[in-house]
């Protein structure tokens, strides 16, 4: 639209002759136009010249957008009032209001916002449907982030009850009863079945869930192929060469490298990296920040590149122009991933590293990095990527900063002559499992507590009474207060011994206990998560730590806290004293073994050796694995895993043939299934 053409609608404008669609309309063609800000001046100038109109509201919201486009939050703000007061049943004004309070910082004002919107939806519409649901998501996503859990179960639920095969809405469900510790986990009010519950949990989520590898795997297909199915565009580089003789070009992808527990533990490796080997870019997708450890990244790269409000084509052009090499996944299936940069194949290869614990069951993730712990060889099928080692997976900063005001227990509520167990892991780690381990072991050792991270209160009030149920006095659970990461690192040493738990076990949290010296008590399972504290605690130097049964773990922790004080304390002075030569903490060493591995890469692409990620038959490993009642067996402990999932491979062969897959379902066992007796009707039904 020209400059002529806003002319003479604005003078329409001024003579009363432009109703508002044709107001709309041509706002539109100047926005389209790359004409934005005269967009705005039409409307504005419509506005001043129709305070009596009854849509009003509609001109104010829409002149609102335009504003928030061209960074004017506060008159964005401003004119969403504006629409409100002329009409206070607007929906949309209202979520587009709590939306800008929320990004001001006010979450509570949000909320508040949000209500508002709810409590005017009257009539039953489908439109007010969709409002509904709109006001509940972002309710409860704010309610969440601000540890209410609680009442943001409350409102998914609501979400549920209108339309229960949202997806997101079922992640954060799922999500939200992990973190309350509201065991059993897969139960809901809603008309889901448990299966169909259980296959629209996140993939971080399932690896809380359950030490099911193989439902894992599935699940992660699952969800790539929904958020970010593979595409090629004009950005695809696969046959992109790679010129021998020159610096690699390594990208990572990652909304954490910040205050973080992923960039606490890359900092130092973004510092080691050889500028004579790889030239470092990094495209940075998370929260805005600038804290002591978003600053050292930033310093250490070569290349620093913020894509949080890029679309993934564009991320995805950006990524190609910038010629890498290999485009490192830093973030996996967890929050604020960017799935679609590595769906349109970004750089030649794509590597899922670090941040998500476990496959990514994707087309287009090539290699995963762990070590000969987390993934054994015979743990191989559990993935879709090619397994690629380092001698531990995982990065760690020597640079840690410790308060060195010494902490005392009195501060903290931990009684001076007590042996004090604790765990500083997340409340969405603690699994009914773990917690009858700990109190076990509680009920063992009488003049001890547990120390945990302080949830909430309605979460610490329900492992509390979950504690009397078993026989333990709920004021032997300790809760730790939030603090600042210096301080926190400092009271460790207060704790006398570490108990994890599973199957998602102590990371980063596990690293820090090691580095202070505190001695952490793994019970291993199959899962890349539940396997990662135990190669951690074997890096440190420690691998009598490592436990491979619940009965064992329980065994261990009563002997070090009654019989074996003193191979405890021995422990703890090995590890202080391992601190600069074990292999945990040993970044230049890891730093130089990566920087082999992505040679290794290169040297494998130029060969035409890419590896395929291999997803075949995973639709039928997830059908199997949410049809396992993980709530009430803890499969991990199971000796027959394997052959659970052969017998239900078979059941559904007889019914539909699938083609052998390279994981459990071979040529030998499509062989043994179709010469087996033909079972009867009950048989084929389970």
């Amino acid at each position: 639209m020209s400059q002529t053409a806003f002319v003479t609608a604005l003078q329409k404008v001024t003579t009363g002759s432009l109703g508002l669609n044709e107001l709309i309309v041509a706002a539109q063609q100047l926005t389209n136009a790359s004409q934005p800000d005269l967009a705005r001046q039409l409307y504005q100038v419509w506005i001043a010249m129709n305070g009596d109109n009854p849509l009003l509201f509609i001109a104010h919201f829409n002149c609102s957008t335009l504003l928030a486009q061209a960074g004017d939050h506060a008159g964005a703000m401003a004119s969403l009032r504006a629409a409100l007061a002329v009409n206070p049943d607007f929906p949309p004004a209202h979520i587009n209001l709590g939306s800008a309070l929320e990004r001001q910082g006010d979450a509570a004002a949000a909320v508040e916002q949000w209500k508002a919107g709810l409590e005017r939806l009257t009539p039953i519409t489908g439109d007010t449907i969709e409002y509904k649901i709109t006001f509940l998501k972002q309710l409860s996503r704010v309610l969440s982030d601000n540890q209410q859990h609680e009442a943001a179960e409350v409102a998914l639920t609501q979400c549920l009850d209108l339309n229960n095969q949202q997806r997101d809405v079922i992640e954060q469900y799922a999500a939200s009863r992990l973190a309350q510790c509201k065991w059993p986990i897969a139960a809901t009010a809603t008309k889901l079945t448990r299966a169909d519950f259980v296959s629209r949990f996140h993939p971080l989520s399932s690896c809380a869930y359950s030490d099911d590898p193989l439902q894992h795997l599935g699940l992660a297909n699952l969800y790539a192929n929904s958020v970010a199915p593979a595409v090629t565009s004009a950005s695809d580089r696969r046959s992109a060469p790679i010129a021998q003789g020159r610096r690699l070009r390594i990208g990572y992808v990652s909304s954490d490298l910040r205050a973080h527990a992923v960039g606490y533990l890359m900092a130092n490796l973004f510092e080691a990296h050889d500028a004579n080997a790889v030239e470092v870019f990094i495209y940075y997708c998370g929260i805005p920040a600038d804290d002591g450890i978003n600053q050292r990244i930033k310093a250490a790269a070569e290349h620093w590149t913020d894509i949080r409000t890029i679309n993934d084509d564009d991320a995805s052009a950006i990524i190609a122009r910038d010629e890498i090499d290999i485009l490192i996944d830093v973030n996996g299936h967890t929050r604020d991933a960017r799935l679609g940069i590595f769906a349109r194949r970004s750089a030649p290869i794509q590597v899922n590293w670090l941040g998500y614990p476990g496959t990514m069951g994707s087309p287009y993730h090539q290699y995963i990095i762990g070590d000969e712990w987390t993934i054994p060889q015979d743990h191989e099928l559990y993935y879709s990527e090619r397994v690629l080692r380092l001698p531990c997976y995982q990065p760690n900063d020597r640079k840690r900063i410790v308060d060195t005001t010494p902490p005392q227990r009195s501060e903290h509520g931990l009684p001076e002559d007590a042996f004090v167990f604790c765990c500083f892991n997340a409340a969405h780690k603690v699994t009914r499992y773990s917690f009858e381990r700990w109190m076990a072991i509680l009920n063992q050792v009488p003049n001890s507590v547990i120390w945990l991270l302080d949830y909430n209160t309605e979460t610490n009030t329900r492992l509390r009474a979950a504690a009397e149920s078993y026989g333990v006095s709920g004021e032997r659970l300790i809760f730790a207060k939030k603090t600042a990461n210096p301080r926190h690192l400092a009271r460790y040493p207060l704790a006398d011994l570490f108990l994890d738990t599973a199957p998602y076990g102590a990371h980063t949290t596990a690293s820090d206990a090691l580095w202070m010296g505190v001695p952490v008590l793994t019970y291993m399972g199959r899962s890349f998560a539940s396997r990662v504290c135990g190669s951690l605690v074997r890096a440190a130097g420690a691998p009598e730590l490592i436990t491979t049964s619940p009965e064992a773990f329980i065994a261990r922790a009563v002997a070090f806290a009654t019989t074996d004080r003193l191979g405890l304390h021995e422990m703890r002075q090995r590890l202080i004293a391992n601190r600069d030569t074990c292999t945990l903490f040993d970044i230049d060493g890891l730093t130089r073994k990566l920087e082999a591995l992505y040679a290794q890469m290169a040297d494998e692409y130029r060969a035409g050796a890419l590896p395929r990620p291999n997803i075949a038959n995973l639709s039928a490993y997830l059908d199997i694995g949410v049809n396992i009642d993980h709530d009430s067996a803890e499969i991990g402990a199971a000796a027959d895993y394997h052959a659970i999932y052969r017998a239900a491979l078979a059941d559904r062969h007889y019914n539909t043939p699938m083609q052998a897959d390279g994981r459990l379902w071979t040529q030998n066992e499509i062989g043994a299934a179709e010469a087996a007796p033909i079972r009867n009707s009950t048989s084929r039904a389970a």
